[in-house]
Order: structure tokens, then C-alpha cells, then sequence
């Protein structure tokens, strides 16, 4: 069984991540037993066929646009942020949002291209479970890339994971 990354751990997951097409009747779309996320567009365009199931996420793209989903946030346990690539850093403003702007208390996952130097700033911003692309990791390199959710001991900006910056923390503490 595939792992992650969630809250800290390494944990068997079994949900999918689907590829399907908006332009399906409801009918057609036949979602797989258990956790599966689907895309925005999908969601949108037969979130009523899926009002019955509260294992259904949605996963975003990096183009899709947060605000989109925001009506729709507290009927989701569970959005997935795609990264095409590890250099397109969208995805992590869309945590930030989902956390800060709409106070989205459900799981924020990391998908697509991750690597094990962004898991850090990946948690900072919102995210509670990162799931890198098949095959990136072996089970053993992902336990070991839990110490890089703690490379920083007391970062010095604010961010969603620490709302005050290191310099107002230690005034409170002296």
C-alpha cells in the first residue's frame, strides 16, 4: 500500500487521486469504494451526485483558482493541492488561503512533484499530508525525509503554522 506523510507521520493511504472529465454525465462517473479525490471541475460540475459520499476530496491544480472552491469548503473533509512541477510554487499560496482566508480546518494535501526540501515550508504554509509521485520514495526514504519537517527549530517569519514571527515570540517570553 502506498504511504505519506500526514501530520507528522508515515501513514498507509489509501485514497486516489482521479483524472476525470466535467464534460461526464453523473451517471458515467463511477468513483472507486473509499478516500478519492477528484478535480475541481469535476466537483463543480456534479457536486450533487457526490453529496452522499464524505469520503470525496478535490483536488486542485495549480491554475485552479482557490476562491472557486471556497462556497464549497465546508462540505469537503479533505483538498489536494497539485504541484506539476516542484518549481511551481502556487499551490502554496492555496494552502495559505485555505488555512488563513477561509479557516478550512479539513486535511490540505501536497500532490505531484514534492521533494523531501520543500516538506518543511510545505507544513508552514498549511499542508497536513504530502504525498510525492509514485516512485519518488521508497517507504525508508520517506520515514528518513521526516526529520526535514524539522529543519528549522524556531523559524523567524509568521506563516500558518506559527502566526506570530520569532522576534514579538521571544518580547512575550523575556
Amino acid at each position: 500500500m502506498p504511504k505519506l506523510i500526514k501530520n507528522g507521520q508515515l501513514v498507509d493511504d489509501n485514497a486516489e487521486i482521479l483524472v476525470l472529465d466535467e464534460s461526464q454525465a453523473p451517471e458515467a462517473l463511477t468513483l472507486p469504494a473509499g478516500p478519492v479525490f477528484i478535480p475541481l471541475a469535476v466537483w463543480q460540475a456534479h457536486k450533487s451526485a457526490f453529496s452522499d459520499r464524505s469520503d470525496v476530496g478535490v483536488w486542485l491544480d495549480s491554475h485552479d483558482n482557490v476562491e472557486d472552491l471556497a462556497p464549497d469548503l465546508e462540505d469537503l473533509s479533505a483538498v489536494a493541492l497539485n504541484f506539476p512541477k516542484f518549481t511551481d510554487g502556487r499551490a502554496y499560496s492555496a494552502a495559505a488561503l485555505l488555512r488563513s482566508r477561509y479557516g478550512f480546518k479539513g486535511e490540505i494535501r501536497a500532490i505531484g512533484d514534492v521533494l523531501r526540501d520543500q516538506f518543511f515550508f510545505m507544513q508552514r504554509c498549511g499542508f497536513d499530508a504530502i504525498q510525492p509521485k509514485a516512485g519518488k520514495y521508497s517507504d525508508a526514504q520517506l520515514l528518513e525525509s521526516l526529520a526535514s519537517l524539522q529543519d528549522f527549530s524556531a523559524p523567524y517569519q509568521a506563516a500558518v503554522d506559527q502566526p506570530e514571527p520569532l522576534f514579538r515570540r521571544a518580547q512575550r517570553a523575556a
